[in-house]
């Protein structure tokens, strides 16, 4: 078995939204930072209860000559907090950005972007 077997994607998705959605904002705010958001449940709140919650999102770059980068991950207390993260991270170093979560009761989701 390759670790890429365990992965999830939205062809795999239900009622309840695991996939973790990426959205880029470059020269974002009033430092003119770029900004990579990560969040599991955009249209569709993931429930964050004890017995079933998103645990932790992983965020991933590559850059134009394949190297791939863990740029950061975050934690989340069930009940407590939401998966919703956003990495300071040069985006005009990056080809791509690769973002993973976990949720206890249905493994790991796997989502990507491509820089423009």
């Amino acid at each position: 078995m390759q670790f890429g077997d365990i992965l999830k994607d939205a062809t795999s998705e239900g009622k309840e939204k695991h996939v973790p959605f990426i959205e880029i904002m470059t020269a974002h705010g009033s430092e003119a930072k770029d900004l990579v958001h990560v969040m599991v449940g955009k249209e569709t709140p993931h429930p964050n209860t004890i017995e079933h919650h998103i645990a932790w999102v992983e965020l991933f770059g590559v850059k134009s000559d394949g190297q791939v980068i863990n740029l950061g991950r975050s934690d989340f207390a069930p009940s407590f907090t939401n998966p919703n993260i956003s990495f300071h991270a040069p985006v005009d170093q990056f080809k791509a950005f690769y973002a993973l979560s976990y949720c206890n009761l249905h493994g790991v989701w796997q989502n990507s972007i491509e820089v423009k």
